[in-house]
């Protein structure tokens, strides 16, 4: 399936609510909305019946991840019943919804696992790469409170001259866990999107001299996308095509195959003595001459950022100042 939030307004205000792409592509179903007239016309109270829709498609998708494959089964169902002849009601044109940041994760996590990229990233300090990065999959923790949609704006921040882009995907975890050894990793997969990890290299590039960081060269914003797809609908992870944008120019292409840490040695490195927890990220980091950094040239205001995996979709942001 593909998950994804969306927002709606109502004489509440707007509410977030969690979706389901229809095969077309065209149309998002409202999963909540749809399940509960489902168990209406199976003779469910009504009222009861939207609370227990509302309680399983938690719009935040976390707690929806949480409940595993039996949610998925009932997004299913849900889906199942809104695309047929009752469902009308609960379908909204992809066109005309505001898509969110399709989960809200507790903890967002950011690797390095392209060589190529760890390699023209040093090349450009005149710096050799450090043996340690062949040894461990490395990563950061970014703000999870920075986390945007797709089209929606990254406000340019005042500290910084040097705004880039990161082509990168990442995975959702599903079953949380704790010493996950790599041969098991790929339970904990719950699916795949697209991350943005927009970067301040000025700042960057000071913080991380002094031996820590990144933290202000990234956590102005990390843009995520615009959909989750469950990995029953992933053939090969490690085979997807990737595709930077800015302003309708090609700038960046790449595939996934070419990840040197490969998600199962990631997972099993994180989760070493951690709790990983339903609907974190984890981001693959940016692929070989996927940023501006690499090809340099950055981004200025107003830039339109597009960034394209097959079998996943498109994640657009713009940046203004």
């Amino acid at each position: 399936m593909r998950l994804l939030r969306f927002q709606v307004d109502t004489q509440l205000g707007s509410v977030a609510r969690i979706g389901a792409l229809d095969p077309s592509g065209t149309q998002v179903v409202d999963l909540a909305a749809a399940y509960a007239a489902l168990r209406r016309s199976q003779g469910v109270d009504p009222a009861r019946a939207e609370q227990v829709a509302a309680e399983i498609f938690a719009p935040n998708m976390r707690d929806f991840i949480a409940l595993g494959t039996w949610g998925l089964d009932q997004a299913r169902r849900a889906l199942e019943f809104a695309l047929g002849p009752a469902g009308a009601p609960v379908i909204y044109p992809l066109s005309g919804v505001r898509l969110l940041a399709p989960v809200l994760p507790q903890v967002l996590r950011d690797c390095l696992a392209f060589e190529e990229h760890t390699k023209n990233a040093y090349a450009r300090l005149n710096l050799p790469v450090p043996p340690a990065w062949y040894e461990l999959p490395v990563y950061y923790k970014g703000n999870p409170l920075m986390v945007v949609g797709p089209d929606a704006d990254i406000r340019w921040p005042a500290y910084s001259q040097v705004i880039d882009y990161e082509l990168e995907i990442a995975i959702v975890i599903g079953p949380g866990g704790q010493d996950i050894p790599a041969a098991e990793a790929h339970r904990h997969i719950y699916g795949v999107t697209i991350l943005n990890d927009f970067s301040a290299r000025d700042i960057q590039a000071k913080e991380m001299a002094v031996g820590l960081g990144p933290a202000k060269g990234k956590d102005f914003a990390y843009a995520l996308g615009p959909w989750v797809v469950t990995m029953d609908e992933v053939p090969d992870l490690y085979n997807l095509e990737m595709v930077a944008r800015v302003n309708g120019e090609v700038w960046s292409r790449g595939n996934t195959g070419t990840i040197y840490w490969r998600f199962d040695r990631i997972i099993e490195h994180i989760s070493a003595g951690e709790m990983l927890a339903p609907g974190d990220v984890i981001g693959s980091g940016t692929v070989g001459n996927g940023c501006g950094l690499e090809l340099g040239r950055f981004l200025k205001p107003g830039d339109v950022v597009e960034l394209e995996v097959s079998g996943i979709g498109v994640l657009r942001n713009r940046v203004i100042r």
